[in-house]
């Protein structure tokens, strides 16, 4: 009964491709076309404009990633012009939200592609939808509205959904054979650090600024002296001065070097540098892991793109046409991006079952 229903389903996915309005088809050069045959329209995954426009929306969530932290712990000193550019990244990602609503997508069971709305909608719904909406609520407007309550403020945080993005777009660079694996993947273990660290400095600015101003004294960065320097006005610093000594702070202690010119003073900032330090941990053990695999060479990854390189010198080498060869690499691709595959599952499984 349940194979039966999986043909069932298929043929009706095949069907619906058939009918759809932008049906890719593979022409007699090799290449990829469109063709509208009726009035619907989907937009497919690998479409020109749509991959162009990806790029696009992977600049501002980088932007709103890093942006989110800083919003949330300088927001009392950082400058008009930055929500400005705030509000349009805010549009671009309504506009992507619209899109999304015709998307075609790979069914994760039959990997065949999705092209009815119904189906796209309910599957976008049931996904991060709800996640990408409340990312694009005007929270500073809520803010305002709710007598600047700093609770409400914690809402921005939801923002750091959009860093799903980056990570999608750098597991399309590792699986690209056109791009060195290993500058990609330091490259990707650079920017998380960074971003642990950027985060956590934006945090230990906040623990400071939050408290009343007769308090700011005991903070660690009220209470700063380096060498003539006195940080008891910071709020009267330029805000790169500022940034860059937290993340100075935060740098430290994320190397538990700890000069001692800068540490904790009031129970929040211990309490926070307590749960720093244990993420920390978990964190240095991601990167001395992934620098180890690196050596190694034995990802699943770098054996997806060492078996597609071998692969395109064969074809080349055998002057194979565009269209099969394209076949042979999407079917390669496919048992990449497929968890399991039929003679796997079976060779555990008794013959006499």
């Amino acid at each position: 009964m349940e194979s039966s229903r999986r043909e069932e389903v298929e043929l009706e996915e095949e069907e619906e491709e058939q009918n759809s309005p932008w049906r890719w088809r593979p022409p007699s050069d090799g290449g990829r076309t469109t063709v509208p045959t009726t009035n619907r329209f989907f937009i497919h995954p690998q479409n020109w404009w749509y991959v162009g426009w990806k790029q696009f929306i992977v600049i501002w969530a980088v932007y709103s990633s890093f942006f989110t932290p800083l919003e949330f712990g300088f927001f009392r000193g950082l400058p008009e012009k930055l929500f400005l550019l705030d509000i349009s990244g805010q549009v671009a990602f309504l506009i992507d939200i619209f899109l999304h609503f015709f998307l075609a997508y790979k069914d994760p069971h039959s990997h065949r592609l999705v092209t009815t709305h119904n189906r796209i909608a309910i599957s976008y719904l049931k996904s991060r939808f709800l996640l990408d909406l409340l990312g694009c609520l005007p929270l500073d407007a809520i803010y305002k509205a709710c007598n600047r309550k700093e609770a409400v403020r914690y809402l921005l945080w939801i923002r750091l959904s959009r860093a799903l993005r980056v990570t999608e777009f750098f597991e399309g660079l590792e699986k690209d054979i056109r791009i060195n694996y290993l500058f990609t993947r330091i490259i990707k273990l650079f920017v998380v650090e960074l971003y642990c660290t950027h985060t956590a400095a934006c945090i230990f600015y906040y623990l400071a600024t939050t408290l009343s101003p007769a308090k700011e004294g005991y903070t660690w960065i009220g209470s700063l002296k380096m060498g003539d320097y006195n940080y008891s006005q910071f709020r009267d610093i330029d805000l790169w001065t500022r940034y860059i000594t937290s993340l100075y702070f935060a740098i430290v202690t994320m190397a538990t070097v700890g000069y001692g010119d800068i540490h904790a003073v009031n129970n929040r900032e211990m309490i926070f540098i307590i749960i720093f330090i244990s993420g920390d941990m978990i964190l240095g053990a991601y990167l001395l892991g992934n620098m180890a695999a690196l050596i190694v060479k034995g990802s699943r990854t770098e054996r997806f793109r060492d078996k597609m390189t071998d692969l395109i010198k064969y074809m080349n080498k055998n002057n194979l046409g565009r269209q099969i060869s394209n076949e042979i690499k999407d079917h390669v691709r496919l048992q990449y991006e497929t968890s399991y595959n039929e003679a796997a599952v079976l060779q555990d499984i008794p013959a006499a079952l």
